[in-house]
Parts: structure tokens; C-alpha cells; sequence
């Protein structure tokens, strides 16, 4: 503070004495004050405590402006600019320009008054010329070639001074006075390829900051010197020699002064086209096909930019008509707002755009027009309008979409999905065009994409299904679908090469996936499908993965018409399947068990089959969960099989829910005991005959406490049990109706990958179970209780039995628990079934239910011998369950 106080008091000492010094020694005295002040700016941090900052600045402003025209003066243009280099330079004992050029740099920084001071005193113009010399005359290179550090910070210097002025009005009006402005203008237009190299990036940028700040007076001046129409003339000669990004460079500063000029004023609008400045720019940007990404940037961009915004500059608004074609989606409203104040007003530069997106094929020229359309679009919908309206660019561009690369087909057809999307408006016209590029498929790829689109848009309102089946859409699709599915048939089994492969099988794809997304809820579609005669053709595709959700799908809606024809078709498809096509039937269960929710489809079920096909499911896994697992079975894993047990099992109970007539049918003809025995064949339960039994167990453990113990803890259990357990738990949630309700095997793999090598069943058993296996020494997370719910429930004392049969078929099952070298586990997982199955019979509702299912026939036939050996473990449980029947005076024959 002290040495700044020191230093007000000199300058108020050189103020009292200026008026009475001649010119030279007042010029003296300041240049000899200003080390003095630049040492205190850098010892102080770069903070000024200076009272008189303001007068400072405008003397110091005053003399270098003075000094530049002294030194330029009168001397040709290459002498000029090089006697300005020593002016500036920090070199030799003459420093006196650069230390008034680093002074009036610090000064420039500090407030707006100061900047002010500045400016009005002569620089702005005086450092124009300076620009315009250096920019327009480079200097011979030294025998080094390279610029010195110096020479950067002069240049880091002079720039950001001038910046600093010319974004002000007040600094943009000081350069009216002399010529400099337009001459540096009409010089980057003209003299691009032979001015400094060092100096462009500055001199755009120096430009731009004054195009920004421009006035009335300012574009008044321009006009009256013809500067844009000389600046565009310049351009068109030197549009075809110059390089591409060069171009770009010189041409987006005269558009710079264009666009910016415009709020203001639209005199340079109009000189602009009446110049055929819009050819020139259409001319520049087709020179820039094949430039990389980054060559053209960022003035190939900032071109496209001012050309995008300069569509909405017009003095007024246009006048169109257009008619509504409907039907359109109900929560669409035309309304002609203008409260954006941003519509279209000018089609010429909106003309620019779209002939450049139809005459290149240059993936990043044509991904930056469609980009530039969404932009207009965004800014009001009703651009929409007015451009489609007018000069029709989508309508067009489809015409010529198949020639662009396939980036660009993809993001050309997200523009036209917005249109309904976003927009919430059908376009009948372009929709047409969209349909007949998908007939003619000149380009599979394209055809692909632009199907895609459609699809998306159909599935944003019903109404689009109604559209395109009137339109032919869904009858081409057909069409196109009939012939594939005949290729597949004569193909079946055997490879036809580039039949199936990469975008023609996509192709396949996306036509079954709109097909089934104009059947969904539309029972006329799907009417039209069958009329088609189209049901034969569409069960072909089956067979192949990738097809087979939407065909699935298509075949689910034609269930709302027909349920007997999916059920034969399913059903047919389940029993005709091969042991290795393991995920067809499941997902041939998992679409069955969609259509079984519906009470109407029980009846088609059971008329079709239904029970004994997926009996005989369960039959053909005989074997399948034996441990160690056979050969024939070993590729599929045991997971995938209790999957394809779970699912089978599932769609029983839901053909059985809530349904007397299949409930009856069941039991009548004894599928029951088939299932008891198809289960049983599994691998899993023993089926060897007679096996030892011990007379006394060394602990007991109720049903839930196994459940817990084989998935929820680090207890080793043999995989043979697990699995029994898994299956006796099925049957557990079918006797209560529920099983058609729970999702074992939903969102496992979060789950499983909580297992690791240290398990105690290995890794192969982490696979085989749909269960999160534990850590030994971990909690198990809650997620894995999803498998049978919360473990205090497990035991629930008072269960409303629904499918007695199911009690019996785990009753049948009940001597097959047990493995050789596991007789006191098989024992008391025997006993623990037999405590649960007395706890489903607690009830007098419960034994109600029970009377006539033919349990206690199935008691005395399967454990005949645990009735006949009072020291069994299983004598006294089984007992119980009987005496609980008998009280019911249920099924006396057997009682006898």
C-alpha cells in the first residue's frame, strides 16, 4: 500500500508539471514512471490500489497510439510492418514501445471506465492497423525459422487488448474513422493463403469479438464500402484453389458479420444475397466432402451453425398452406404459434442445407444437415410444417436415403420417428414413400432401418396399426413373411449360404416384430393374418431363436380368435421338440402360461391335449437329474432342466386354477399318479427297490428347516437331495394353486454372481441351482429368499389345500427319498415331508378337501411297509395323517 501511495503522489507530481513540459520531456517522464509501476503491479499480486487509474491509462493509451503512427507513417507496407516488430519487441535498450504495449495490456484489464479511457484515445484504430499490417504482410522467417517467445507475448498482448476494445460498441465505432475494418475483412477473404500463418487464428478471432459488438453505424459503414459483396467476390475466386478447411476458415468470418449483424439491422443480409452468397456457401461446403472429422472443425461446424440460424431471419413471416391428412393421433393440435419468434423465414439458406444433404454422400456433412433439421424443428414444431409444406426435405430425402451411408440412414430415420413421437403427427405422405422404400428393398440395410422406424412408431398408439394395415403395410409384411417361412421349409436342416445371414435375417426379424406389433390389441389385424392364411408360414419360424419371440407373440394374439388353434400349435410344437431343443420348450411353456391366464383358453387346453403333452414333457427327462449327471444329459446342465420341470409344472396349475372341469378331468384319469411316476423317474429319487432303513434318527428337522439348510446356508448337501427338494417345493406351491403365480427363475444372475470358487458346492452347483449360494461365513442377501418367500411362513399350520392330487403325488414320492450312503438324511427328509403333509391336513377344511383324492389308498399302497414296522420312523407320522383322515369317515373301503 505504501509503495502504491509513493506512486500516486509521483503521478500527481507529473500532472502538475505536463502542461508546463514540451512534448518529448512529458514523454520522458512518463515512460520513466512506468517501470516503476509495472514492479509494484507484479509485487502486489496484480492488484492496482492507484486513485488516478483512469488518467493513467488514457496517457498511456495516447502515447503508444501516438508512437505506432509515428513509426508507421509514411513508409511502404512490408518496411511498415517490420519497423512495428522492433516498435514492440522486447529487444535491445529501445523498449520503450513494449513497455507502453505491456502497461496499456495491464491497464485493459482492470474495469470498464479504464477500458473506456482507452478507447478514446486513438488506439482501436491505430492497433487495427497493426492487425491488418501483420495478419497481410508475414515477416521472412530468421535463419531459426521459429518464433521466439518474445515475439508470442507481443502477439498474447496485442490480441487481448483488442479484444478487450472491441467487444465494446463504443471500441467498434472508434475503427469507422479509418479504413482498416473492411480492408482486414476483404483481406482474410482474398489473401488467405499468403498472409501469416502465426496471425489467422488471432485475426478470426480479433474479427469475430468486433462482429459481435457491431452497431448500426458499424453495418452502415460496411454497406457503404460494398465490403461483403467484394469480400464474397473474393471468395468465389479462391473457392477452388484454396484447401477446403482454409475456405471454411476465410468464409465464416465474412458470415460472422452477416448473421450478427442481423438483429440490428439485415442491410448485410441482403447485400449478402444479392451476391449469391448462399451459392458461394453451398460451393465451399461441397468442397469439404471427404474431409476428415476433425479438418473442417470448428469452421466447417460454426458454417453450418450461422447457416442454420440465419433460416430464421426474414422480415416476414411465411404464408403457407397445408392440409391436415387424417386420421391423426387424438392428442395432436396444430395451433400456428409464433411465440418462439423462431419459424423458418427463409427458405434460401434452408435451401443450402437440404442441397447439399441431396447432392453429398459425405457421412459427416450429411449427419450435421439432419442434425441442423432437428435443431429448427426444436425451436417450434410448426418449422415442421412450414419446411414440408414448402420445399418437402423429408419427403425428398427418402427418395435418396438409400444412396447415404448407413449412419446416416439410421439417424435420418430417428428424425423421421420424431415426427410422431415428439411431434405427435402423422405424416400420411411421407409414411407412403417410407413403406414403398421398404416394398422395393433396394438396400436391405436401408429397408432394415427404416422398418425399425416404423415399428417404433407403432407401437407409440394403436391408431398406427390401424394406419398401416389400410395403407398395405401389414399385407406386404405378410407377403414377405410367406416367402421367407417357404425358403426356411425347403432349407430345414440344411445351410443355404447368405440365405439367413447378417441384415437379411435382421430383416426377418423386424418384420415378424412389426407383424406382431399390428396384432397386438387389434383383433382386425389379427383377422387379417389368419385370412392371409399366414398361420402355417408364421409356426415356421419357431424353430430359430432369433425369430421366435415375436412369433410367439404373433401367435398369442391370434389366441384372442382362436384359442384352439395356438393350443395346437403349441402343444403340437412342445411334443414334437428335441431333447436338445431345451430353450424352445421353454419358451414354448412361458408363452403358454401368458394365454393360460385367461379362464376361456382351459377348455382349448385340455381339447387339445394339453395335460398329456406336458405330462410327456416330464416323461422325457427320465434320467435327467441323476448325480452324477449322464452323458446324454451332462451338455444341457441340471439348472436348465429344473427350469424345464418348474415351467411344465406350472402350466398344469394354471390350466387347473379355478377350473372344476380340468380340476375333475385330472384326477379322473389318473394324471396324478402319472406325474407322481414321470417325477419320479427323473434320476433324482431313488428307483432302485428295496433300500436299508436305520430305526432311530439322531436329529429331525422340519420341511422349512431343510429349505433353509440345502439353499440358505453353508451346510453341504449332495446334489440329489437339492434337487428332490426343489421338486417336492413345486409341488408344495401346486397343492396350495400358487405355483402358476411364482418366478423362481427370474432374475438370477445378479444373484449367482455373488458365488465364487471357495463355495461348498463348486462352481458346477452354482450353475445348476437358480438360487444365490452363500459364502461360508456371509449372510445370504434377502434377494435369494425369493425362491419360497420368507422362512417363517414356510411352515404355515393352516393351508388351503387347492390340488389335493398334488398331496398324493408327493405321498408317492415319499419312499424315493433316499440315496445309498445318505440312509439317515433320506430318512429325515423323509419324516420331515411326511410332518409337513400332516400339517397341510390340520384343518377340518383342509381333510374336506381331502376326502375322495384317494390319499389314504395312496398311503397304504406306497408305505406299506412303514404301516407294517411300528419301529420305522416313518410309522407314527404317517399314522397321524390317517387317523386325521379316518376322522373324517372318508374313503371306507380303504378303512376296511
Amino acid at each position: 500500500t505504501l509503495q502504491w501511495e509513493t506512486l500516486g503522489k509521483q503521478f500527481v507530481e507529473y500532472e502538475q508539471l505536463a502542461p508546463f513540459l514540451i512534448p518529448e520531456e512529458q514523454h520522458r517522464r512518463l515512460l520513466d514512471f512506468l517501470p516503476l509501476f509495472l514492479k509494484a503491479w507484479e509485487q502486489s499480486a496484480g492488484v492496482i490500489i492507484f486513485p488516478n487509474i483512469q488518467l493513467l491509462a488514457s496517457e498511456v493509451s495516447k502515447l503508444l497510439a501516438k508512437e505506432i503512427k509515428r513509426t508507421l507513417n509514411g513508409k511502404p507496407a512490408e518496411e511498415a510492418r517490420l519497423a512495428l516488430e522492433q516498435l514492440l519487441q522486447q529487444k535491445g535498450e529501445a523498449e520503450d514501445g513494449h513497455l507502453l504495449l505491456k502497461s496499456v495490456y495491464l491497464l485493459s484489464q482492470t474495469d470498464l471506465k479504464t477500458m473506456w479511457n482507452i478507447i478514446g484515445s486513438g488506439l482501436p484504430a491505430a492497433l487495427m492497423q497493426c492487425l491488418y499490417l501483420c495478419f497481410t504482410f508475414p515477416l521472412k522467417k530468421t535463419s531459426g525459422g521459429e518464433t521466439s517467445e518474445d515475439d508470442t507475448q507481443t502477439q498474447e498482448m496485442l490480441v487481448k487488448i483488442m479484444l478487450n476494445m472491441y467487444r465494446e460498441e463504443q471500441g467498434v465505432e472508434e475503427l469507422l474513422a479509418a479504413d482498416k475494418l473492411q480492408s482486414l475483412i476483404i483481406a482474410t477473404a482474398s489473401l488467405w493463403d499468403q498472409c501469416s500463418h502465426s496471425w489467422k487464428v488471432p485475426t478470426g478471432r480479433v474479427l469475430r469479438t468486433i462482429s459481435k459488438a457491431q452497431t448500426k453505424n458499424s453495418i452502415v459503414y460496411l454497406q457503404a464500402v460494398d465490403c461483403i459483396k467484394i469480400a464474397i467476390q473474393n471468395l468465389f475466386k479462391v473457392a477452388d484453389t484454396l484447401p477446403a478447411c482454409d475456405v471454411c476458415e476465410a468464409a465464416s468470418i465474412v458470415l460472422c458479420f452477416v448473421k450478427d449483424s442481423y438483429p440490428i439491422s439485415s442491410a448485410l443480409l441482403t447485400e449478402f444475397e444479392n451476391n449469391d452468397g448462399y451459392q458461394l456457401l453451398l460451393k465451399i461446403l461441397l468442397r469439404c466432402e471427404g474431409l476428415q472429422q476433425n479438418e473442417g472443425d470448428p469452421y466447417l461446424d460454426e458454417i453450418l451453425d450461422m447457416l442454420t440460424c440465419l433460416t430464421t431471419c426474414g422480415k416476414t413471416e411465411l404464408k403457407v398452406s397445408g392440409n391436415i391428412v387424417h386420421p391423426q393421433l387424438p392428442h395432436f393440435n396444430f395451433e400456428w404459434t409464433r411465440s418462439s419468434g423462431m419459424t423458418v423465414k427463409n427458405l434460401q439458406a434452408f435451401q443450402v442445407l437440404q442441397s447439399i444433404f441431396q447432392k453429398s454422400n459425405d457421412q459427416y456433412l450429411c449427419e450435421r444437415i439432419l442434425a441442423a433439421i432437428g435443431t429448427i424443428w426444436a425451436w417450434d414444431t410448426v418449422n415442421f410444417f412450414l419446411l414440408e409444406w414448402t420445399l418437402q426435405p423429408i419427403n425428398q430425402f427418402i427418395d435418396i436415403i438409400h444412396f447415404k451411408p448407413h449412419p446416416v440412414q439410421v439417424q435420418f430415420f430417428r428424425l423421421v420417428e420424431s415426427i410422431v413421437l415428439d411431434l405427435s403427427y402423422v405424416p400420411h405422405e411421407i409414411l407412403k414413400k417410407v413403406q414403398y422404400l421398404i416394398k422395393e428393398n433396394t438396400v436391405p440395410f436401408c429397408t432394415l432401418t427404416a422398418l425399425r422406424c416404423l415399428l417404433t412408431m407403432t407401437k407409440k398408439d394403436l391408431l398406427l396399426s390401424d394406419i398401416f394395415r389400410d395403407s398395405g403395410l401389414l399385407g406386404l409384411l405378410l407377403a414377405l413373411l410367406r416367402k421367407q417361412a417357404k425358403i426356411l421349409r425347403k432349407s430345414a436342416g440344411t445351410h443355404l449360404p447368405g440365405l439367413e445371414e447378417g441384415t437379411e435375417k435382421e430383416l426377418n426379424v423386424v418384420m415378424l416384430k412389426m407383424v406382431a406389433a399390428l396384432t397386438v390389441r387389434s383383433v382386425r389385424n389379427t383377422v387379417v393374418l389368419k385370412d392371409y392364411g399366414m398361420v402355417p408360414y408364421i409356426k415356421i419360424f419357431l424353430d430359430d431363436e432369433c425369430y421366435r419371440s415375436a412369433t410367439l407373440s404373433i401367435l398369442e394374439q391370434l389366441s384372442v380368435i382362436n384359442y384352439e388353434e395356438y393350443m395346437s400349435i403349441i402343444i403340437g410344437a412342445l411334443c414334437s421338440s428335441t431333447q436338445g431343443e431345451l430353450h424352445l420348450k421353454l419358451d414354448l411353456l412361458k408363452s403358454l402360461l401368458r394365454i393360460l391366464e385367461s379362464p376361456k383358453s382351459h377348455s382349448a387346453f385340455r381339447t387339445c391335449s394339453g395335460f398329456n403333452g406336458l405330462l410327456s414333457l416330464l416323461s422325457d427327462m427320465e434320467g435327467a437329474l441323476q448325480d452324477p449327471p449322464s452323458e446324454l444329459w451332462t451338455p444341457i446342465g441340471q439348472h436348465c432342466i429344473l427350469e424345464l420341470v418348474f415351467y411344465t409344472l406350472q402350466g398344469i396349475t394354471a390350466a387347473l386354477h379355478l377350473d372344476p372341469v380340468n380340476s375333475s378331468f385330472f384326477q379322473r384319469n389318473g394324471f396324478f399318479e402319472k406325474m407322481a411316476e414321470d417325477l419320479g423317474s427323473l434320476g433324482c429319487f431313488w428307483t432302485q427297490g428295496e433300500y436299508q432303513i436305520s430305526l432311530s434318527l439322531e436329529k429331525t428337522r422340519t420341511f422349512a428347516e431343510f429349505l433353509d439348510a440345502a439353499f440358505c446356508s453353508s451346510e453341504p448337501f449332495p446334489m440329489w437331495l437339492k434337487n428332490c427338494i426343489w421338486i417336492l417345493n413345486f409341488l408344495d406351491y401346486m397343492v396350495k394353486g400358487t405355483l402358476h403365480l411364482e418366478s423362481y427363475f427370474k432374475e438370477r444372475k445378479p444373484e449367482m454372481g455373488e458365488a465364487s470358487g471357495d463355495d461348498q458346492e463348486g462352481p458346477q452347483a452354482q450353475e445348476e441351482h437358480p438360487v444365490a449360494f452363500k459364502r461360508p461365513g456371509n449372510k445370504l442377501p434377502t434377494s435369494a429368499f425369493r425362491l419360497w418367500g420368507n422362512p417363517e411362513k414356510w411352515e404355515m399350520g393352516d393351508c388351503t389345500i387347492v390340488h389335493p392330487g398334488a398331496v398324493c403325488v408327493m405321498v408317492r414320492l415319499l419312499p424315493k427319498l433316499y440315496k445309498d450312503g445318505h440312509s439317515q438324511l433320506s430318512q429325515e427328509i423323509q419324516c420331515a415331508v411326511v410332518d409337513h403333509i400332516q400339517s397341510l391336513v390340520k384343518s377340518e377344511k383342509s381333510r374336506q378337501v381331502m376326502c375322495g383324492s384317494g390319499l389314504l389308498s395312496t398311503i397304504i399302497t406306497c408305505c406299506e411297509d412303514a404301516f407294517r414296522n411300528e419301529g420305522h420312523p416313518l410309522h407314527l407320522p404317517l399314522t397321524r395323517v390317517f387317523e386325521k383322515l379316518a376322522s373324517q369317515a372318508i374313503e371306507p373301503n380303504v378303512l376296511r
